[in-house]
């Protein structure tokens, strides 16, 4: 266990949340309140644990996956049989003593297996519940399985995402699922708010459909704009042009001429300027309509110097670009290494093994890992023992 920052009581510190989740999107949520200061007891089922222990087909030293380390930081674990009497005893004692709980099983499940809201909230009246599926617990869709893919494809991001006249592409980072976990995230902060003026808990309801629709704020404004669906500009933009991603003599990068001084300086440093006269071209509206047209023209310019040419005399005229870096690219740049995105977690079994930093940072109570990803059930028989001595279970 690491002494938290500085010393300084953390936000969430003294909020109990159970992490009755698993794979991504629960479990991402769990590990931001977590990184806050959260005591989260994640209830993994007996002998196999969350079903991410095993995922991804490659391992480090142990038996649990990087992904299962990546999302389960500064957690306490426990195997409970939910379908047994005995330990659903000892999961209501703790969900007497909890402030949170996150599930993300299909709708109805929790409610199953005896852990719902109604029921929980009987026992304990301040509880927040946050339940995370595939399309939420109403609505025609709630019974689907809720996968990042397939919200990605029927929310419509995927019918915006990717090359022009090319087959359908779904967004390589999951949004669905991660945007669901940190819409969770933001309603459980806004429903402890809450709880702290009125004393009651309330239902917490996120889920990937929606969190792929909520993120859709160009298209969603295109098509209520134009009357027609948003088709996929590969990495070009709907508002500005040009804006996207071109190639240089030896690879490719980026810029932004998002604004009419950023489209002059961007024709002053490439020597085009003959272009604003074109009235093809001549504002942002027109060079939107045109945009592919655009880029056709100045790939030939583009691809008479080099990457690091282009972008050092774009940022010197004061115009956005950048190289595209791939992961192994970015995670050893030094930006990264300034701004504190790779850890290194020290673990029981692992020795210790590299995590991406916190991305957002707090100036009085910075976050800490407190605990590293917990072996199954390895804080069991401790937190049987705190309930006992509280006369919560026999």
């Amino acid at each position: 266990m690491v002494e938290e920052g500085r010393g300084r009581r953390q936000p969430l510190a003294g909020i109990r949340v159970l992490d009755v989740s698993q794979v991504m999107a629960g479990p991402f949520c769990c590990m931001l309140l977590g990184d806050m200061g959260a005591d989260v007891i994640k209830v993994e089922p007996p002998a196999v644990g969350d079903s991410s222990r095993r995922s991804m087909g490659f391992r480090l030293k142990g038996d649990d996956s990087p992904g299962f380390l990546a999302l389960n930081r500064n957690k306490r674990s426990i195997a409970l049989d939910l379908k047994s009497e005995a330990d659903r005893a000892v999961f209501y004692g703790l969900a007497r003593t909890a402030d949170v709980v996150v599930e993300n099983g299909r709708p109805g499940v929790a409610d199953r297996l005896g852990i719902g809201y109604e029921t929980l909230k009987a026992m304990n009246p301040g509880l927040i519940y946050a339940s995370i599926s595939g399309f939420g617990p109403g609505g025609p869709w709630a019974m689907r399985p809720g996968y990042d893919l397939i919200a990605q494809a029927m929310s419509g991001l995927m019918s915006a995402t990717g090359l022009p006249d090319a087959e359908p592409v779904k967004n390589g980072t999951p949004v669905g699922d991660l945007g669901a976990a940190l819409f969770a995230t933001y309603g459980i902060l806004s429903a402890l708010i809450g709880r702290a003026q009125t004393g009651e808990g309330q239902f917490v309801s996120a889920s990937l459909f929606e969190a792929a629709l909520g993120l859709s704020i160009w298209e969603t404004a295109e098509l209520w704009g134009t009357g027609k669906s948003p088709k996929p500009l590969g990495t070009a933009n709907r508002m500005s042009a040009p804006y996207q991603a071109v190639k240089a003599e030896d690879g490719y990068f980026v810029f932004a001429a998002a604004n009419q001084k950023l489209w002059l300086s961007l024709l002053a440093v490439i020597g085009r300027e003959e272009l604003n006269d074109d009235p093809r071209f001549s504002d942002n509206s027109v060079r939107v309509a045109n945009a592919r047209t655009l880029i056709e023209l100045l790939r030939p310019t583009f691809a008479t110097r080099s990457v690091d040419q282009w972008v050092s005399a774009l940022l010197a005229a004061g115009v956005p670009a950048g190289p595209i870096y791939d992961y192994e690219q970015s995670l050893a740049s030094e930006h990264t290494r300034a701004r504190e995105m790779v850890q290194e977690i020290a673990h029981p079994v692992e020795g210790s093994f590299k995590a991406l930093g916190f991305p957002v940072k707090l100036s009085a109570t910075p976050q800490a890992v407190r605990y590293p990803p917990p072996l199954l059930d390895e804080h069991g028989a401790e937190l049987r023992r705190e309930l006992a001595e509280r006369g919560l279970i026999g």
